[in-house]
């Protein structure tokens, strides 16, 4: 395998929101040639999306692949991304985000079901017996862009120049150089018991107005909203931000209903430190109250390394 160096191209992590998107998150397993089938796999999943999105070049497709803590040094061979380690649990007085395994993501979009369908198909025939399936997880754009609990999703989303310096890891981490790290929770919501609060109970809660999606103004102590938990400053007051896909999941026939939260980030630890905000307190004790109807059911870190070091991976 070769680890020469190559001119970096990112993925395309800032994709548009799409109407349609698949969560495939994958265990390798221990068959004889699984690594090097996942390795060449991955080295041509640039091809195989261009042979699915030529179908139609208006359907928007992208997937984002991303590599798990666990996979990385016997998969690439390469430095590991400084950052990157499994997720670690967050153990609140009352709720807790869940670690679970995964050694592969794909994170699959477009504007069309079927697009995303074809393109899962082809990719899982070449996976074949190497990979086994940790969750699948079909998500769909909710009118415009809400989650299942009615409120505007993905508002504090960077967007134009500020994308690349908020989700793409600069050149000082060589290892990781246009990258991008990940973290996926599955969330299934308690929609009647949501139903059963106020308007004006779901807004503090959430910390925006839920029919115009303004935002309300932080409170200066005590409970804290679920805004004001994820917004992330360091030591000299600098706030960070991510990339937020996020899409509702469900079927109301079995009365499932969730989010899948899929965060992309040029620092680990911003991510995480929203999560400890939220699953702790800030101040302790009083966690988010947005997790007493959403319960966490995964968690998993990724890293998504560069198109270009991904085509490198099937190279002798």
């Amino acid at each position: 395998m070769s680890t020469h160096r190559v001119p970096i191209a990112p993925q395309r992590v800032d994709a548009p929101l799409t109407q349609s998107a698949t969560f495939l998150v994958l265990s390798v397993t221990n068959k004889p040639d699984a690594i090097e089938n996942v390795r060449s796999t991955l080295a041509g999943v640039d091809s195989l999306a261009k042979n699915v999105s030529i179908r139609d070049l208006n359907a928007q497709f992208a997937c984002t692949v991303g590599i798990g803590s666990d996979i990385w040094d016997c998969l690439t061979g390469l430095p590991r991304p400084s950052e990157l380690h499994p997720f670690r649990e967050i153990k609140g007085a009352k709720h807790t985000a869940v670690s679970t395994t995964g050694d592969l993501l794909f994170h699959i979009r477009s504007e069309r079901r079927d697009i995303c369908f074809e393109f899962e198909r082809q990719l899982m025939d070449q996976l074949g017996d190497s990979v086994s399936v940790i969750d699948e997880t079909v998500g769909f754009r909710y009118f415009d862009v809400r989650d299942l609990l009615g409120f505007v999703d993905g508002t504090a989303n960077p967007v134009g120049l500020a994308v690349p310096g908020s989700v793409l890891v600069a050149e000082e981490d060589e290892s990781a150089s246009g990258g991008s790290y990940i973290v996926v929770q599955k969330y299934s919501h308690d929609l009647p018991g949501w139903k059963d609060l106020s308007t004006e109970q779901q807004e503090r809660i959430i910390g925006r107005t839920k029919i115009d999606n303004i935002e309300l103004d932080d409170a200066q102590s005590g409970q804290r909203s679920h805004k004001t938990l994820n917004t992330i400053e360091d030591e000299d007051g600098n706030e960070h931000e991510i990339l937020r896909d996020n899409m509702p999941f469900g079927s109301p026939g079995s009365g499932e209903f969730g989010t899948y939260f899929i965060g992309y980030t040029r620092r680990l630890w911003v991510i995480e430190k929203m999560l400890e905000r939220m699953f702790v307190g800030d101040p302790p004790g009083l966690h988010d109250r947005i997790l007493d109807f959403s319960k966490p059911l995964t968690g998993t870190t990724f890293f998504a390394p560069s198109a270009s070091l991904l085509a490198t991976l099937g190279s002798d």
